[in-house]
């Protein structure tokens, strides 16, 4: 009895230690990348921004789906229409029961100025379905469907979440479809950056000298040009009888040249500080190339850092085609962009009357935030001295 009292004490208190040291051993043996991930589940901010953008891009991806209506479905009699109230109960006599649906209008036309005035009609609603079945559609441009999110069970009434603009359209449906472009918009300028900065930022930053000067001088004549007049310029020139794909493909180029010195003097900065590491010098005596010395051995050992850059460079890019649709100089309808949609903020008479269209403008704020947000902390984990990561 007496050994047994006291074995069991010291086998827990063993099993304690060995726990609390398999834990550090881990963490020792661990990766970079997985060190990476340490440090952002830290970062609170940025580990919820990185699930909300998840989320965010899921909902663009699959646009149909989400959205109520083709982004150019229109209600001529209800222009400038209101958000509605969304209920998913209704009151009867037995009690409370399921039954989704939005408050209704009445609608008033004054005789003298044809402005339609509309007010809640609590006795007018309009029932709508979830995951309700619909017509056949493709989801993604290959996906054959016939259930959406949200469907109404009349198409003759108003149906506006989110308000409706100047001609009847439904604001969420033209907000979600507009989060597609605008969101892509970021990833393919960013990958042209990401190209052209680590390819001319590399050859910089290798072999130095002569041809870095060069090089160095091409970036500051770039960085010095402003940003917006020449944006304008580059989007003013394409030419009016293109198509609305061509144009969106030659946007997304233009912003991703306009942007590459930053990306170029980070990539220089670091190769200027890793070719004269072992690792490259035994490289190069190996019969390797400079071009295999910079893809195989030197972009790799800084990738976590380009990506945390390259995700700072992503709001940049959006707020670069959101000013240009604005302009008018960017993307044209009947494509549907966040900043073709903030086109409709120009009429200061008509946003005096629907605040609502200013939507759009909300959302590039929120997913810029968070793109933000992710970057600082991507920016703080790819950081080996960063403290709260040592934490």
């Amino acid at each position: 009895m007496t050994n047994h009292t006291t074995t069991a004490p010291s086998k827990g208190l063993f099993n304690k230690l060995f726990s609390r040291k398999k834990k550090e051993i881990d963490l020792a043996e661990a990766t970079a990348w997985q060190l990476i991930g340490i440090k952002l589940r830290r970062h609170k901010l940025a580990w919820y921004s990185i699930w909300f953008l998840v989320l965010l891009y899921f909902v663009a991806a699959f646009a149909e789906f989400f959205a109520p209506f083709d982004p150019s479905d229109n209600w001529r009699r209800y222009t400038y229409a209101p958000p509605q109230e969304v209920n998913l109960f209704e009151k009867t006599e037995d009690g409370w029961q399921w039954a989704p649906h939005l408050v209704g209008y009445k609608v008033t036309t004054d005789k003298r100025t044809l402005k339609r005035h509309y007010e809640e009609n609590p006795n007018k609603k309009v029932y709508f379905s979830f995951f309700g079945k619909t017509e056949s559609y493709t989801l993604a441009g290959f996906i054959p469907m016939q259930y959406k999110l949200l469907v109404p069970h009349s198409k003759r009434d108003p149906f506006f979440i989110l308000g409706s603009d100047r001609m009847g359209r439904d604001m969420l449906s033209r907000l979600i479809h507009g989060a597609r472009i605008s969101l892509s918009v970021g990833l393919i300028g960013v990958f042209c950056t990401l190209v052209i900065g680590i390819f001319i930022g590399g050859i910089s930053g290798y072999f130095g000298g002569h041809i870095d000067n060069v090089i160095q001088r091409l970036m500051e004549i770039v960085k010095s040009i402003p940003t917006l007049p020449l944006w304008m310029a580059l989007g003013a020139s394409l030419p009016s009888d293109w198509s609305s794909l061509h144009r969106y493909m030659l946007i997304t180029v233009i912003l991703g040249l306009v942007a590459w010195p930053d990306m170029a003097r980070v990539v220089r900065s670091r190769f200027m500080s890793l070719r004269n590491e072992e690792y490259v010098a035994a490289a190069w005596l190996d019969g390797n190339s400079p071009f295999e010395i910079i893809r195989r051995y030197m972009v790799p050992n800084f990738l976590s850092h380009i990506i945390a850059v390259v995700t700072l460079a992503i709001p940049g890019m959006i707020l670069g085609e959101t000013a240009l649709s604005f302009l008018g100089l960017g993307l044209q309808p009947p494509m549907v962009s966040w900043g073709v949609l903030l086109q409709e903020a120009q009429n200061i008479r008509a946003l005096a009357e629907a605040v609502w269209l200013l939507i759009p403008a909300a959302s590039v704020v929120i997913a810029i935030l968070a793109m933000n947000f992710v970057g600082d902390g991507l920016r703080d984990a790819c950081d080996p001295y960063h403290e709260q990561g040592a934490k």
